[in-house]
């Protein structure tokens, strides 16, 4: 399972990995019950968690760098329910975060999902695009 084929489906619980796309939903597989359905696009929205950002005081960071920030850092993960730990928790892991656009509820989305991807065995990591922005540059100088 690759990190880029992971959703966050808008009014759906958990994360899901994008099985098929059509051209009115997307077929999705849950990563907490392993059970497959069709979402409409009518209905549901869906975000690749490669592509959502998290506010800071500089920068926004890649989800897929708080995600990796987490990994390496040593804290224990903290209860879901306490809004001052949780704080506490990512003031330490990613101190540039941004408490005043990122709520709890986002701080648990985050730790929840975290914990769903190392359940699941997904390989964190960011996609590059600065590969494509090279192979583009180049096409177009072949173009030329």
């Amino acid at each position: 399972m690759e990190y880029n084929r992971i959703v966050a489906v808008t009014g759906l619980p958990g994360l899901y990995e994008l099985v098929s796309s059509k051209n009115d939903g997307a077929i999705v597989r849950s990563l907490d019950e392993g059970s497959t359905k069709f979402v409409s696009s009518r209905i549901h929205n869906l975000s690749q968690l490669e592509s959502i950002e998290v506010y800071t005081v500089g920068d926004n960071l890649n989800l897929a760098e708080v995600f990796m920030a987490m990994q390496k850092s040593t804290e224990a993960l903290p209860d879901t329910k306490d809004a001052k730990a949780l704080k506490s928790y990512f003031e330490k892991v990613v101190p540039d975060i941004d408490f005043e656009r990122v709520y709890s509820s986002d701080m648990k989305k985050m730790l929840k999902w975290y914990e769903t991807l190392k359940a699941n065995n997904v390989e964190i990591k960011v996609s590059q695009p600065q590969e494509e922005t090279e192979e583009s540059e180049a096409s177009a100088d072949a173009a030329e």
